[in-house]
């Protein structure tokens, strides 16, 4: 039988989030709960969404991962000319959200990203498999392509001239998206949740304000 999706709820009971319990600093608060989630093992605690929107302010969203965070923001890496690097480079105002659904909680970053540095961005793609390093060549990542065939033959014809030395693309690296607001969302019993939001200061401090659910 299906279910009606208006009847599909979830009553959140397992914390509870108060001011006087938080960081005075929203990285710190963040530190705190990312090393909760990961202690807690949850599948892909780094994915989040990454929502980006056009110079005329049309959305678009999708799912990436957190490869590295500190005070000065939080690291994803893409195709430069994919969908969102385009709306990147016209509109760097972006947000990330997080939802560990696990713990109930949930994190909303607004900010601005910019592209790392090419060194940072060629440390993070040495790193990775080699398979990953073809793939970044492989793909013409957001545009139209007639078949799956398409892929396969770009990796063998780039995996043929790269051998083991696989270079990083130009068109591929890495943003850095610097937080003004940070949100820190916790399920509550009856839809009255906990919220609370960290707004960045011209003194780099944070002010932190409780929502109304």
């Amino acid at each position: 039988m299906n279910r009606d999706i208006a009847d599909i709820r979830k009553n959140y009971s397992l914390k509870t989030l108060n001011e006087e319990d938080v960081a005075t600093n929203a990285i710190d608060q963040f530190t705190a709960w990312w090393n909760e989630a990961v202690n807690s093992e949850i599948d892909e605690v780094n994915a989040m969404t990454l929502a980006t929107a056009t110079k005329d302010g049309k959305p678009s969203a999708r799912i990436v991962l957190l490869k590295g965070y500190n005070a000065n923001g939080f690291v994803f890496f893409t195709n430069y000319n994919s969908s969102k690097g385009h709306a990147l480079e016209i509109n760097p105002h972006a947000a990330l959200v997080f939802f560990w659904k696990e713990l109930e909680r949930q994190i909303r970053i607004e900010g601005v990203a910019d592209k790392i540095s090419e060194k940072e961005s060629d440390d993070y793609f040495y790193s990775r498999p080699v398979d990953s390093r073809i793939g970044a060549w492989a793909s013409p990542q957001s545009t139209v392509i007639k078949d799956r065939d398409i892929l396969d033959e770009n990796v063998k014809s780039y995996s043929a001239e790269f051998g083991a030395n696989i270079p990083r693309p130009p068109h591929w690296g890495g943003y850095r998206l610097k937080p003004a607001v940070i949100e820190f969302w916790q399920g509550r019993s009856s839809r009255l949740h906990d919220r609370i939001r960290y707004c960045l200061l011209e003194n780099n401090s944070w002010k932190i304000e409780r929502l109304a659910p």
